[in-house]
């Protein structure tokens, strides 16, 4: 049953066919004084519309993403499987860099995916006990309320959160885990399940524990993968990531207009960066992480790369560390993220604002190739990402002639250009590997196209090009006969980037028009 429309003030009434929305008028953020802050009826582990109606609105679960596609993802799984089946998957845990100081925490994409609980230490279990799809159950495993952890920690949503909130049809706490997944084992005959790749993946825990709370959970000899063995011989166990990632690889309107604003808020970043002058890789990184939050994104998709002079040539640099020198060019690779959602873009400009003649030369050629790959990103075109890819080496060979390097083969053009044309993008920067390079696009998916040149300090190349790297990105949506540039604002134009560095940002770069996800 779908019970949650976001907000409390909702009648809990939804058949399983038919959802019905009632509107309730939200708070805007330019009539609100920020006065005798208005308590939520409850708290929760994160943010909801009545606890955060400045990110939310009602009906959503997640910042773009409704209770009602949730469960409709959740649906198309089920579909997938046979009768007497269930999917099992373990949420992520608190990671620890040393002692008590901790990684912000990232939950399990899949998990994300299918429910949108952004809440550590928790297990999701979809079960199908018959051919009828709307007997689908949800089960989620959570950590349960306690005053105690929630002093140190933060609140938590607890069992009736579950499934008051995010739609659970039963619910329990994980200090029952190992019982109640061993009981949903024992009546199912098909188990989907992906084995942990180590002893300390997190799937292979059956009780998670907090490093601050004092009651944590007692530790237990059985695991996830114990409780499968241990079920018989005549259970079918089935890996099911290739599964969600076929789901994941099609984004809805949902989730290609969030990737949108994301993409908008971090290419509006750029601007501001020609903009101004730096003379460190550290302060220009912290600039564009400061645009990327201040403009609306939830932080920064990945760590970024700012590379100047011969540091591009290094494709994931990250040290980011170095001085900037006005007579080199500085590549950047970075990008916000909202609601999960990643952004994932690269840009090159001159330290000083104006190219040089063979800097010109060089990032003309490389934009040219993104240009004509763009075009190929139609479903129609039965292209596949490997054929696009194909098709870029054989443009940057072209464009290498005309910048007078005739007499390279196609392996030195691979190897000034070493990596692939792109990748799938989503709630992960490299989202679904699972799905193949060599499977013609389809409508929905979203990839990057990133043609780039990295010229190394050998005499065989004019001493001109040397040491300069090049790598422009943006994010594109595949439609039926036209794409759609979700990174668009992002000026990479040379007579754009020259008059922003000169002359600071225009209206033709900072439009009013902000895609609303409120």
């Amino acid at each position: 049953m779908l019970r949650y429309l976001g907000s409390s003030n909702l009648k809990r009434v939804l058949q399983r066919k038919c959802v019905r929305y009632i509107s309730i008028s939200g708070i805007t953020l330019q009539s609100q004084k920020f006065l005798n802050r208005q308590r939520p009826p409850f708290q929760s582990g994160q943010p909801l519309y009545e606890t955060r109606p400045f990110l939310l609105k009602p009906g959503e679960l997640t910042a773009g993403i409704t209770a009602t596609e949730y469960f409709e993802r959740r649906l198309k799984l089920a579909r997938r499987l046979p009768p007497k089946s269930c999917v099992i998957l373990a949420g992520a845990q608190v990671k620890y860099a040393s002692g008590p100081v901790f990684y912000p925490f990232q939950q399990d994409n899949d998990f994300y995916y299918l429910t949108g609980w952004n809440e550590p230490d928790s297990v999701m279990v979809l079960e199908k006990p018959t051919n009828n799809i709307e007997d689908t159950v949800l089960h989620l495993i959570v950590p349960p309320k306690d005053a105690f952890s929630e002093q140190w920690e933060g609140y938590r949503t607890g069992t009736e959160g579950a499934c008051e909130i995010f739609n659970a049809d039963e619910a329990t706490d994980t200090r029952q885990l190992s019982v109640y997944i061993t009981k949903i084992v024992q009546r199912n005959d098909y188990i989907y399940f992906d084995k942990p790749k180590e002893n300390t993946d997190s799937r292979a825990s059956s009780f998670f524990e907090s490093f601050f709370s004092v009651s944590s959970h007692p530790p237990s000899a059985i695991s996830i993968n114990d409780i499968i063995k241990q079920s018989g011989t005549h259970k079918k166990v089935r890996g099911i990531k290739k599964v969600i990632a076929d789901l994941r690889s099609l984004k809805s309107p949902a989730e290609i207009k969030i990737m949108r604003r994301a993409g908008q808020i971090s290419g509006r970043a750029y601007n501001q960066a020609y903009a101004q002058r730096f003379r460190n890789e550290r302060t220009l990184k912290s600039f564009l992480e400061y645009q990327f939050v201040s403009g609306g994104c939830e932080k920064s998709a990945y760590v970024p790369v700012v590379a100047t002079g011969e540091n591009a040539l290094c494709i994931h640099y990250t040290r980011n560390d170095d001085v900037m020198y006005d007579d080199e060019l500085v590549l950047v690779d970075a990008a916000g993220s909202l609601g999960g959602y990643c952004s994932d873009i690269s840009r090159t400009w001159p330290v000083s604002g104006r190219f040089t003649a063979a800097q010109k030369d060089l990032y003309e050629a490389v934009l040219n190739v993104q240009r004509k790959c763009i075009k190929l990103c139609v479903s129609s075109n039965f292209y596949s990402l490997h054929d696009i890819h194909e098709k870029s080496v054989s443009y940057m060979k072209e464009e290498l002639k005309n910048v007078g390097l005739t007499n390279l083969q196609t392996w030195d053009v691979t190897k000034l250009y070493p990596h692939y044309i792109g990748h799938n993008l989503g709630l992960d920067v490299h989202d679904v590997p699972e799905v193949s390079r060599h499977q013609p696009l389809q409508q929905g998916q979203v990839i990057t196209i990133e043609p780039g040149l990295y010229i190394p300090d050998d005499p065989k190349y004019p001493s001109y090009f040397r040491n300069i790297g090049i790598r422009i990105e943006d994010d594109i949506a595949v439609g039926l006969d036209s794409y759609t540039n979700l990174t668009v604002e992002a000026a990479k134009e040379i007579v754009d980037i020259e008059d922003i560095a000169q002359n600071g940002i225009k209206s033709k770069f900072e439009s009013d028009v902000t895609i609303p996800l409120k």
